[in-house]
């Protein structure tokens, strides 16, 4: 392989690597769109979400995103030392399950959100709301708490019409 072919094969890769990190999570296979398409027929609200959650534990996080092939609003919630998944309906915000956090990473995540929650002074509730305030026409599509450089802090994707944009809010 000559060197300008392993230059292009590492341009290449680098780009798909970029690429790759900047695709939300949420998005089964990393298809904004189809959740961006989804999101449009959801009138239940992640901040109604993490309300409805309460009545289970602590909201650590929360985030719709397509499971199986269908629209869902998860939340993620602490009480005591147990964490649960908390299932809300994307049209009615009604919770359809909760059940308790046993995946290795999924509790790995949730012992994160909630480290990040114990130094936290704002509710993720607050936070949310104030990234959707300060972005008219804008809907929040997750939260997810996480300690930087010591300091709570909440990552709040937001989407208007199809563009997503995240806002880092302060939870302390």
């Amino acid at each position: 392989m000559t060197s300008r072919a392993v230059a292009f094969a590492a341009l290449v890769a680098a780009i798909g690597f970029l690429g790759a990190a900047v695709v939300p999570a949420w998005a089964e296979g990393g298809d904004e769109a189809a959740l961006a398409a989804a999101m449009k027929n959801a009138s239940a609200t992640l901040q109604g979400g993490l309300k409805a959650s309460e009545a289970q534990g602590t909201p650590i996080s929360a985030k719709f995103e397509i499971e199986d092939g269908k629209l869902q609003l998860s939340v993620y919630t602490m009480k005591d030392n147990d964490f649960m998944e908390v299932v809300a309906d994307p049209n009615t915000g009604a919770i359809s399950k909760a059940e308790k956090i046993t995946d290795a990473d999924d509790l790995k995540e949730a012992t994160e959100q909630k480290a990040a929650m114990t130094k936290a002074k704002v509710p993720l509730l607050n936070a949310t709301e104030k990234a959707v305030n300060a972005n008219a026409g804008s809907k929040a599509v997750s939260v997810v708490p996480e300690l930087k450089n010591g300091q709570a802090t909440a990552e709040v994707m937001l989407l208007q019409g199809t563009a997503f944009k995240k806002v880092m809010e302060k939870l302390d």
